[in-house]
């Protein structure tokens, strides 16, 4: 990675000259926020704090200088496994999460108005916390532990996970499992019975061919993986993208496909009958390691690229060509299982079929595949025994199954908390950390499950939409401001990172650690918390695990080295599926009545005079958890919707002017910037997540763009996990003046 120069980093997200300013980690600077401290960005600090990031989930290393207890600047930590010294976007904007002027500052109780109208008076920590626990006590004794429902994201939660379970609910789910990648995650288990993990176990860097199906590496900026991906494009690594949008990954391409959305799997499954028909696969492998190859192959026989075409609108000659592409790079020929993969409903099988693929390419185990990461073991702090919960979780509906869900669905805990919907009715909620009315589609069930409820507890760092439609609302500080507790993370280089305080907690706000223990011995569940801070518990953890506690703390990270990942460095292959092999043909999925491999499905198609509604990201933000950053903003400040030029054309409408959306139930988005381009097929039009917040709390956010969830009052849930397809929505596109 030495001769990856920063530029070149940047590029990848082809954000601009702005951009590389920001993605640098040199300059972090805010302007005169209401008379918040301003960093000094021409300081270095006298005090340097490693500690990681919260900006996503990714969770690297960062330095926080400060001065005079201002964080001046953040920067990558070289010692991380993952930052390797730099960061993306996002992570050098965590000053201007920090010293955001919209931050919430002390305890809110509703005392007036109805729910949502966020009708707030100030209180004290005990006032609130008491309150908390008193109402959780009530819908325990009236309902069930079980009737209590946490819904979070982020690695605070960990502490919240605790005291839910302490309280006796496993009503906890969050939304990136059913809206984002679960669907992925079981289709992986059960095709090699390992996890893909997160970050995800994949060795770009040493890939030949890395294939792109709706991934949109550089617009989607995980740090390690685009550093990799610079970096295998630079030794002279080749793409192929598959995406019905030209993405910034697109434009660096060898071959990009500008599928029909919804039919991926048809062009996956036309790729196989052609790596097996002309026996390109891997046959070593297939035949130590796999079981069920035959089976596959009658199943592939009549899926040619032919029939694809029908399907995909990728002519045949275009998808023999890049089948014999990628299974020419083998076994350094990876194809990406993506993050965010709940689109139409048959994700899990997309999602076999992805993994069957890199099967046959023998990717698994090998360079430039998918490795076979290493962990340090750490002793957790010991606890007595969880209660006993009584019912099962209330988040699917009744008589539903979906026999490989291995994770809470929020958008079941949702509607379980509409009355009737489920076995039993979910009475409160604790958010942590989520903007459910944002991440969750059909937001119109959202809000009508927030006005049937009891009781709504969140704790958040800004006020979004959710906390607007709390009851009591407590003020986390960010994650500059804390500590949480160990990321024990299984990589090529195992490690443990520590997150500690940058600055002490500002205004009134309190670290996550805190309110779960205050909380807990409200509840009279104080022993699940045995320690009396955050600190003393992650120093323990690491004397343990006989590491230096003193350089851990001041190095933020801990590893044993460099592991054997792949089977050319002596890694041994084991698969944890029932018959110890790659399961190319599932009997788990038969004898669950489920088809024992991936078959296509036609997906929902839009009217006439309708376009296929699809979302994404900026390089800039994490979703609607960073539009009121104005230090990210003065990069991107605002979505707009994509449209083709001769859609557009077609409608009437120029480049520039602003649109609604409205979708095939006549929902209607806000007013958006109408972005004319050839870069989108025709069919579709595109937009990024996140914006479009109404609170008006959110002073920058607020009223900027358009939020897409808005348009998605339609799922169809995965049978094999119960996943939400959002990717069935279908929208018109209208002068904003003449829907007014």
């Amino acid at each position: 990675m030495k001769d990856l120069n920063r530029r070149q980093f940047i590029q990848i997200g082809s954000g601009g000259a702005a951009a590389v300013a920001v993605g640098s980690g040199l300059t972090t600077r805010l302007w005169g926020l209401d008379g918040d401290p301003t960093p000094n960005p021409e300081t270095d600090g006298d005090r340097v704090v490693a500690t990681f990031c919260e900006m996503c989930f990714w969770k690297c290393g960062v330095l926080a200088h400060t001065k005079g207890g201002v964080v001046t600047k953040i920067e990558g930590n070289p010692d991380h496994p993952l930052s390797k010294g730099r960061l993306c976007p996002r992570g050098t904007g965590g000053i201007g999460l920090l010293y955001d002027p919209d931050r919430l500052r002390t305890p809110l109780i509703r005392k007036t108005g109805a729910r949502g109208e966020a009708t707030f008076v100030e209180a004290s920590w005990d006032e609130a916390l008491d309150l908390v626990a008193d109402k959780m006590k009530a819908v325990k004794a009236t309902h069930g532990a079980e009737a209590f429902a946490m819904f979070n994201h982020g690695y605070g939660a960990s502490f919240f996970k605790t005291l839910m379970g302490a309280y006796g609910s496993h009503s906890v789910a969050a939304p990136s499992y059913a809206q984002c990648r679960g669907s992925r995650d079981v289709a992986i288990q059960l095709t090699f019975g390992a996890p893909i993990g997160s970050p995800e176990y994949l060795d770009i860097e040493n890939t030949r061919v890395l294939t792109l199906i709706g991934s949109h590496l550089g617009e989607n900026m995980h740090n390690t993986q685009v550093q990799e991906f610079a970096a295998m494009l630079e030794r002279g690594g080749e793409l192929v993208v598959v995406d019905p949008r030209f993405s910034t990954a697109a434009g660096k391409a060898r071959y990009w496909l500008p599928i029909k959305p919804g039919t991926d799997l048809a062009l996956l499954l036309a790729w196989a009958h052609v790596i097996v028909k002309e026996k390109l696969y891997d046959a070593a492998f297939v035949a130590d390691w796999t079981v069920g190859f035959e089976q596959l192959q009658a199943h592939l026989a009549d899926k040619t690229p032919e029939w694809a075409w029908a399907r995909t609108s990728i002519a045949p000659e275009r998808i023999v060509e890049t089948a014999r592409f990628i299974a020419g790079a083998r076994p350094a020929s990876l194809v990406h299982p993506g993050r965010h993969t709940s689109w139409t409903g048959d994700d899990t099988q997309r999602g076999r079929a992805i993994a069957i693929l890199n099967a046959l390419l023998g990717s698994w185990g090998r360079p430039g595949g998918i490795f076979l990461p290493d962990k340090m073991k750490v002793p957790a702090t010991t606890l007595p025994p969880m209660p006993t919960v009584a019912r099962k979780a209330a988040d699917t509906p009744k008589g539903a199954i979906f026999p490989f869900q291995d994770e809470g669905l929020a958008h079941g805990l949702r509607d379980a908390s509409i009355p009737g919907t489920a076995e039993y009715d979910i009475k409160g909620w604790m958010v942590y950390g989520s903007n459910l009315v944002q991440s969750l589609p059909q937001p119109q069930k959202t809000l009508e499950a927030l006005q049937a409820l009891d009781f709504v507890v969140a704790i958040d760092v800004l006020p979004t939409e959710i906390t607007g439609w709390a009851d009591v609302v407590l003020p986390e500080c960010t994650y500059l401001e804390r500590w949480d507790d160990l990321a024990i993370t299984p990589w090529k280089e195992p490690f443990v990172a520590v997150r500690q305080p940058a600055v002490e907690p500002m205004y009134d706000s309190r670290p996550g650690w805190w309110i779960a223990k205050e909380l807990a011995k409200r509840l009279g569940a104080e022993a699940y918390f045995p320690w009396e801070t955050a600190e003393a518990m992650v120093k323990a953890r690491l004397e343990a695990a006989h590491l230096d506690v003193a350089k851990t703390v001041a190095t933020g990270v801990a590893s044993k080295g460099r592991a054997p990942v792949t089977v050319d460095e002596g890694a041994a292959l084991v698969f944890g599926t029932p018959s110890g092999k790659v399961e190319l043909f599932s009997q788990q999925m038969v004898d669950s009545g489920l088809p024992g491999l991936p078959d296509y499905t036609a997906p929902p198609a839009p009217a006439p005079d309708q376009f296929h509604l699809l979302s994404g990201r900026a390089p800039t933000h994490t979703f609607g958890r960073t539009t009121n950053n104005r230090f990210l903003s003065e990069v991107y400040a605002e979505n707009e919707v994509w449209l083709n030029v001769l859609a557009a054309k077609e409608l009437g409408l120029n480049h520039g002017e602003r649109v609604v959306l409205v979708n095939q139930d006549g929902k209607r988005s806000a007013p958006i910037r109408l972005k004319v381009t050839q870069r989108i097929r025709p069919d579709c039009v595109y937009m990024v997540h996140g914006y479009g917040h109404t609170d008006k709390r959110l002073r920058f956010a607020a009223g900027r763009g358009a939020d897409d969830q808005e348009l998605v009052s339609r799922v169809r849930i995965d049978p094999v996990m119960g996943g939400t397809g959002m990717n069935v929505n279908f929208v018109r596109v209208e002068r904003a003046a003449e829907s007014a």
